[in-house]
Order: structure tokens, then sequence, then C-alpha cells
């Protein structure tokens, strides 16, 4: 009969096989990824050529100093306004629909066109001119535009606003009405 095993002794790889098998497992993430990787160098020769790796090795060498003078021109109140701004213009910009603007935008370079080709003329208009204008079909739409665009823009809004002004909110939390 055999004898009963005391003690396990584990097997233990020697530094040089650890070795080879870490390597094998590199070598096939970098044949399972060699587009990823062949991009990623890519981009990162393009970005030694722009001279940006200098620049972000210059900044993370020298981070804290950086870091320190960054937050010193951000604490101050015209930044801190600024970019409170940038965000709320941000926002805005979201609310746009651009799909409705497109041929507001074609309209108003078509008119800067024109403008540009006629910059410099010694042309007067008088009152008679600008009634007579209006017979223009082309006048004509542009006026009835600028004034669709001035009642919208007269319109109340502040039920949409989102950003509403300090002092409306301080009184709403006090219960005052205007």
């Amino acid at each position: 009969m055999a004898k009963a095993t005391t003690t396990i002794k584990r097997f233990e790889l020697s530094d040089e096989e650890k070795r080879q098998r870490d390597l094998r497992e590199v070598e096939d993430a970098l044949v399972q990824n060699k587009e990823a990787i062949l991009e990623s160098l890519k981009l990162m020769q393009h970005m030694q050529n722009k001279g940006v790796l200098p620049l972000l090795n210059g900044l993370f060498g020298q981070g804290d100093k950086v870091l320190q003078v960054l937050v010193k021109a951000i604490d101050t109140p015209e930044n801190a306004n600024a970019m409170k701004n940038l965000l709320l213009m941000m926002g805005m910009l979201g609310t746009i629909n651009v799909r409705e603007l497109e041929p507001l935008m074609l309209k108003v370079n078509n008119g800067v066109e024109r403008v540009a080709k006629e910059k410099d003329t010694d042309r007067k208009t008088g009152y008679f001119d600008i009634v007579r204008s209006l017979k223009d079909p082309e006048i004509n739409r542009a006026v009835t535009l600028l004034f669709t665009f001035l009642k919208g823009m007269g319109e109340e809004t502040e039920h949409k606003e989102k950003n509403k002004p300090q002092e409306a909110h301080e009184r709403v939390d006090r219960g005052e009405n205007n």
C-alpha cells in the first residue's frame, strides 16, 4: 500500500520561465490588437511632429507649478464669470433648432454677400426710395421676415428661462410678488 501524502510541494516557475510566459502573453495581446496599436503609434507620431508630446512632457514634469498657475488664473471673478457664461452658452446652443436656423443663415449670408459687393457706393436712399422698394418682392419678403423675427423676439419667454436673475429667486423664496 502507498504512503499518505503529508506535504504538498508547489511547482514553482523559474524567473526565466515566468518571463517567457509574460512575453508570450504580451505578444498575443499585440497580435490581437494590431490595428489599434498601429493607429495609436501613428497618432503619437503626429503628436511628436506637432510638438504636442514635448509640451505634455513639460506640463507633466512641472505639473504642480502649472496647476497652481491655472488655479490662480481661474480664481478671479472675471474668469469664473466667463466660465459660467461659457457653460450657459453651450446649454443655449443645445436648444437652437439648426434645421430651422439654416434657411435664415443662408439668407443672412446672401445679404452679407450683396453688401460686400456694394459696400463703397455713394448712392443715397431717400424716403420715397424706401417706400418704392417695398414693391420689390425680395425686399418685401425680407421686411416681412424681419417683422416676423421681431415679433418672435417680443414674445414672452420667461416661462422658458432656465437661468433667472438671482433677485427673482430671492423674491420667490421670501414669498414676494412683483
